[in-house]
């Protein structure tokens, strides 16, 4: 406040002490006999509180460090209001003590919000505020009881819940208190995180098909198809404990047992599941209506290659030099939308995500790789003779490809990273001696890619700098898949392990053995899913206990790490019959309870 505020502040403040003056002498004679010195007492102490208040009140606004504009506007409107009011009656000794006492409560509530004025709408503050973090917000509340308010908004909790990820198809009106949905839904990751690094979960394995080998297996957000030689398919849903699957119906119920073609490739989202069979044929199921095939398809080879869309009903399809790409028309049944030829057979296929118009797909045949785009011809993306594919993986708008170098000049083999707007090369990765045998784009963070090899190591790519972020030895022979996220990553082996490593500290935090390689592995933060295929498709020693061929046969595996499952519902050992094991516990306290001696 300027000097001019000031003096205009400190006349005002006079002439309302001297009019309560006033009011007190022309009290009644009662009154007056009761006290008859209370007048001059009042007087000189209010005359005494006044001056001392003038230098407290007068360091006070010194020191608010507002500008004075806005400091003389308060001022004028505290003290239009208390002239609106009409000045109390005082007969207590410390009446100037009060009005001092009031004065000072005004000036707390001018402080009440420091750089927010009376005019700013309480909808502009949410608009400021949204910009701050979950650590902000707690500290603004704790500035003053207004800033507690605004900081604790439902709107502010409810969009701090859906930038992290959590209740994301969850409404505003959904919760009563947004705040304490995100403290739980954090002290839920955080116990999650821990059941990971622990390894504490459970683990089953789901129930396998007698006299009969493990082909292909697949799974979308804890669904699980697999497909075997006997041409039978099955689906698990690891979401709830029931672990017993039913059988997809195909349409060869008619033929002799053991007669069916194999399974060649599987697939499945949320909606749809597809199996392609040895003789060409192609089933499509809807889950959500039966367990009868809605579609079938013929083709005139074997078809080599398999994708389906994670978004939507689009399937592709590679048998023989063609590719054929399926998608629902307005009545929902599925049509050929579009078909390729291509000059080599194809090794691998993946379904661009989120496109708009139109499907696209990438495929790989040989040392060819083609963009598909519905109502256009097929488009060489890349092309070195000599230099073969050996693994796939796409994004939105990015593919990454290993690229194995042969011939007299060997420049070592490399992932090759592809912008499929701009169609050119924008990366190249790695510069290993083995071949690449997977990559994983699709579900790593940004700007970063994880690569499993032949010589053992799990590599970690840096997009932004071309350069290997990490390197890892894994495993004892080649990596077989592989999958990360933003702290850890899972991977696993031609020798038939698992392993969960914390790449920011470079560690392994536990591992899982089978006999077979391991051909898929998928997690989210409360589910790992895992798939080991034989190499050979011929059934062994039928003869065998269930557990013993289920391991010969292929195995799959589910671990279920999320904390409400653990914690409400009961683990398979403790529901498995005596000559069962479908699964087992972690945790031998479970299993194994104490010595009652």
């Amino acid at each position: 406040m300027d000097d001019h505020s000031l003096d205009e502040f400190r006349r005002r403040w006079q002439e309302e002490l001297a009019q309560a003056q006033a009011l007190r002498k022309r009290r009644r004679p009662e009154a007056a006999e009761r006290r008859p010195r209370r007048p001059e007492v009042v007087s000189g102490r209010g005359e005494q509180q006044a001056s001392g208040y003038l230098a407290l009140a007068q360091g006070l606004l010194e020191g608010a460090g507002r500008p004075p504009a806005a400091r003389a506007t308060r001022a004028e409107r505290q003290e239009a209001a208390s002239r609106s009011r009409s000045p109390p009656a005082r007969d207590a000794p410390g009446g100037g003590e009060q009005l001092v006492d009031q004065l000072i409560r005004d000036l707390n509530e001018m402080d009440d919000v420091p750089f927010f004025d009376i005019q700013l709408p309480y909808e502009l503050a949410i608009n400021i505020f949204q910009y701050l973090n979950r650590r902000e917000l707690g500290r603004c509340a704790q500035v003053s009881k207004t800033w507690k308010v605004i900081a604790e908004d439902e709107v502010l909790w409810y969009r701090l819940c859906q930038q992290e990820g959590h209740l994301p198809e969850s409404s505003i009106s959904d919760y009563s208190c947004w705040k304490l949905v995100f403290q739980e839904c954090r002290a839920k990751e955080h116990m999650l995180r821990t059941n990971w690094k622990n390894r504490k979960g459970a683990v089953s394995e789901l129930e396998h098909i007698p006299d009969a080998v493990l082909c292909d297996v697949h799974s979308h957000d804890g669904v699980v198809i697999a497909g075997y030689t006997s041409g039978d398919v099955r689906v698990w849903d690891t979401r709830t404990w029931d672990y017993t699957a039913p059988f997809l119906e195909s349409e060869f119920e008619e033929d002799e047992p053991g007669m069916q073609p194999y399974v060649s490739f599987v697939r499945i989202n949320s909606s749809l599941a597809v199996a392609a069979y040895e003789d060409g044929f192609l089933n499509i199921w809807n889950l959500r209506t039966g367990k009868y095939p809605i579609h079938r398809f013929e083709h005139d080879a074997r078809i080599q290659a398999l994708a389906l869309s994670q978004e939507d009903a689009t399937i592709a399809t590679a048998s023989a030099f063609d590719v054929v790409m399926l998608c629902p028309n307005e009545e929902g049944n599925l049509q050929i939308a579009a078909e390729f030829e291509v000059q080599k057979l194809v090794d691998y296929l993946e379904i661009v995500p989120d496109t708009e118009r139109y499907p696209v797909a990438v495929a790989t045949a040989g040392d060819l790789v083609y963009l598909l785009k519905a109502e256009d011809s097929a488009r060489t993306l890349h092309y070195v003779y000599g230099q073969p594919v050996t693994c796939l993986d796409v994004s939105a708008n990015q593919a990454a490809f290993g690229v194995k170098s042969l011939g007299w000049v060997y420049e070592g083999n490399k992932i090759l990273v592809y912008s499929l707007e701009a169609e050119r090369c924008v990366s190249k990765l790695g510069n290993a001696l083995g071949d690449f045998s997977c990559v994983n784009l699709r579900d790593s963070p940004p700007s970063l890619m994880v690569s499993g090899n032949m010589d053992r190591r799990v590599r970690i790519h840096d997009l932004r700098t071309d350069s290997i972020a990490l390197s890892i030895s894994a495993h004892q022979l080649g990596v077989s898949a592989v999958q990360m996220d933003d702290w850890k990553i899972v991977s696993g082996g031609e020798e038939g392990l698992v392993s969960v490593w914390d790449y920011r500290m470079s560690r392994k935090l536990w591992e899982v053995h089978s006999r077979h390689p391991v051909r898929h592995i998928s997690f989210n933060s409360h589910s790992l899913i895992t798939a080991h295929v034989p190499y050979e498709r011929v059934v062994r020693n039928a003869d065998l206990d269930n557990f013993a061929t289920h391991r010969r046969h292929g195995l799959i595996q589910a671990h279920a790490l999320a904390v409400d499952q653990l914690a409400q519902s009961t683990v398979p050992i403790c529901r498995s019959a005596c000559d069962a094991m479908p699964g087992y516990n972690y945790d031998l306290a479970l299993a194994f309870p104490p010595d009652s001696i």
